[in-house]
């Protein structure tokens, strides 16, 4: 038996693309674009994570079953099993340490309106609302309780002046063309449009950048 025959019997759909293959390079694209997008990006409402999360249960319970086992074609086919496991596993952290790193720093913005919150999964929602309830008592007992009770709120806008800090979305963004199009930027001194073709890379604002990323037209990269 050569490795070709192994590696058929460890993943019998070789022959074309399996349905976890999909889901591991969707899962990366939006590990890259989370990474790379300035403000938290919309949590996948098509069970993306689900499929991943009983993908690495299944994973698991194959290494356990195969631990132990001495033969040869099955240490290998072990080897490959806990390879893609770990693959994974790191992008899934990775991209759960990148999101909660974001609602850390704008936990207030995130709670502020329903449609930022449509943006959280319920767990990053009860999460956020924790962990700003928790900063808020932690305020107030260190030095907040001595100030006026008009000026105890942490999210004032009195003055048309918002204490509320927001990610800046003019932060400039690398994005990859999915398909041709003319793509218009702002700009500090004039706003640019330009012809982008297919696999073309751009530098824009994120503001510019945005609306090309949620309608398919583009990606972060």
């Amino acid at each position: 038996m050569d490795i070709d025959d192994i590696l058929r019997e460890v993943d019998p759909t070789s022959h074309s693309t399996p349905p976890g293959t999909h889901d591991l390079q969707a899962l990366t694209r939006r590990w890259v674009a989370e990474r790379s997008a300035p403000e938290l990006l919309e949590w996948p409402s098509d069970g993306l994570f689900e499929r991943v999360n009983e993908r690495i249960k299944a994973q698991i319970e194959k290494v356990e079953d195969l631990t132990g086992d001495m033969d040869p074609k099955t240490n290998f086919s072990l080897i490959v099993i806990q390879t893609e496991l770990e693959r994974y596993k790191f992008l899934v952290r990775s991209y759960l340490r990148v999101r909660i790193a974001k609602i850390d720093k704008h936990t207030l913005h995130y709670l502020s309106t329903q449609t930022l919150q449509e943006r959280l999964s319920p767990t990053e929602l009860a999460y956020a609302t924790r962990h700003q309830a928790l900063l808020h008592n932690h305020y107030l007992s260190s030095f907040l309780g001595s100030f006026p009770q008009q000026l105890q709120n942490l999210n004032d806008t009195a003055g048309n002046i918002s204490m509320i800090d927001a990610p800046d979305l003019d932060t400039a963004v690398f994005i990859r063309m999915l398909k041709e199009k003319d793509v218009h930027g702002e700009g500090t001194d004039a706003d640019v449009t330009l012809p982008a073709g297919e696999g073309d890379v751009l530098i824009l604002r994120w503001t510019s950048a945005k609306t090309l990323v949620e309608g398919g037209e583009a990606e972060l990269v």
